[in-house]
C-alpha cells in the first residue's frame, strides 16, 4: 500500500482493502473487513465499521461513522459529524439485533450534522441539508431538509438547485441548470412529492 497515505495516527487493521490515492487522516479506525476504493479522503476520527464497502473518489469528513450495514457508492460527500445507524430498535442489552442496511448512491453529498436512519436509500446526486434527519429514501437528485426531512425540490449533478422546468413528457419532468446548463429528468412522481 505505498500509494496509500495512512497518517501514523490512524489505526487500519489487518486485511482492510485501500484503494491507490485514498488518505487516511489522524485518529481514523478502518475495521478489517472493510473495503475502501481509490482515492478517497478519510477525515481525522472518522469509523469505518467492518463489512463496510466505500467505493471511489468519497470524501468523509471529520467525525463520521460509517457503520456495518452502509454501503456508499463512488463520489459521495459524508460532512462533518453527519450520522449512520444500523439497528431500527436499539437496546443496550438486546442480543437479537438485526442490520438494517443503508445505500448512498453514487454522487449523493450529506450535510454536516445530518442523520440517516437506516433502511434507507440516498438516490443518486441527491442532497441532504445540514441538520436533517433521514427517515425515508431520498430520490436521485432530490433535495432533503429537516426533522424529518422533507423534499423541498432538486438538485444538479453540479450541485445547484434545479429551478427551471423546460418541458414535461413521458412521465418526468425535464429541469435545466441555471449554472452548468445540464438538464435532468425528475420522474413526475417524485417531482410531485415535493413540498
Amino acid at each position: 500500500m505505498s500509494d496509500v497515505f495512512i497518517h501514523p495516527l490512524a489505526v487500519v487493521d489487518e486485511g482492510a482493502q485501500i484503494g491507490k490515492g485514498t488518505k487516511i487522516w489522524h485518529f481514523a479506525h478502518v475495521r478489517g473487513t472493510a473495503r475502501i476504493g481509490e482515492n478517497c479522503i478519510i477525515g481525522k476520527d472518522v469509523y469505518i465499521d467492518a463489512d463496510v464497502v466505500i467505493g471511489d473518489r468519497v470524501k468523509i469528513q471529520n467525525g463520521v461513522s460509517v457503520y456495518h450495514g452502509v454501503t456508499i457508492e463512488d463520489d459521495v460527500f459524508c460532512g462533518p459529524h453527519m450520522t449512520f445507524t444500523n439497528d431500527m430498535y436499539p437496546r443496550a442489552f438486546s442480543e437479537s439485533w438485526e442490520v438494517s442496511r443503508t445505500l448512498v448512491k453514487r454522487g449523493a453529498s450529506i450535510g454536516a450534522h445530518a442523520t440517516i436512519v437506516c433502511d434507507t436509500v440516498l438516490g443518486e446526486y441527491c442532497m441532504v441539508g445540514s441538520g436533517a434527519v433521514v427517515t425515508r429514501d431520498v430520490p436521485a437528485h432530490g433535495l432533503v431538509v429537516g426533522n424529518p426531512a422533507r423534499l423541498i425540490g432538486f438538485v444538479c449533478k453540479c450541485g445547484q438547485p434545479l429551478r427551471e422546468v423546460v418541458k414535461e413528457e413521458n412521465g418526468a419532468v425535464v429541469m435545466k441548470c441555471s449554472k452548468c446548463e445540464a438538464t435532468v429528468s425528475i420522474p413526475t412522481s417524485d417531482y410531485d412529492k415535493v413540498v
